[in-house]
């Protein structure tokens, strides 16, 4: 059934039908009205001096969520403008033990809004001590 959250500044719509299994920590959809979009890179757990942080996939899922962020927030888009985010985790196994931890940081950098999402496996990433990397689409006014 689609939903559109209040106040919503970008015109996302979440879609989640009723026949399907309910969502838990992501959407089945996301219909964007009309704006621009916004791809934002994959981001890892770097920090300012290009070094990954985080010891474990808890922190390092925060850091690159923080990241993902401030690149969209400098493209003009905040929090409740994602519309699509990929996470690539190199052990899923790992991903899912830590997932309330994981939605904890989600709810406290973003709120209770979710994109469309997917979480997929990689063998490893760009950044050989990388355990995730996030990439999304944005859709600002």
């Amino acid at each position: 059934m689609p939903s559109a959250p209040p106040g919503s500044r970008s015109g996302l719509e979440r879609v989640n039908p009723p026949h399907l299994a309910p969502p838990t920590g992501f959407s089945h959809a996301v219909r964007a009205a009309s704006g621009t979009m916004v791809f934002l890179a994959g981001q890892t757990a770097l920090d300012g001096s290009g070094r990954i942080v985080g010891a474990g996939i808890v922190e390092q899922f925060e850091r690159a969520l923080s990241n993902l962020l401030e690149v969209a927030a400098a493209s003009g888009a905040g929090p409740s403008d994602l519309a699509k985010l990929t996470v690539f985790a190199v052990d899923i196994a790992d991903y899912r033990r830590h997932a309330a931890d994981i939605g904890r940081v989600w709810k406290r950098l973003v709120g209770g809004e979710y994109p469309a999402m997917a979480v997929i496996g990689a063998t490893r990433l760009w950044d050989e001590t990388a355990l995730v990397e996030l990439e999304g689409i944005a859709v600002v006014r």
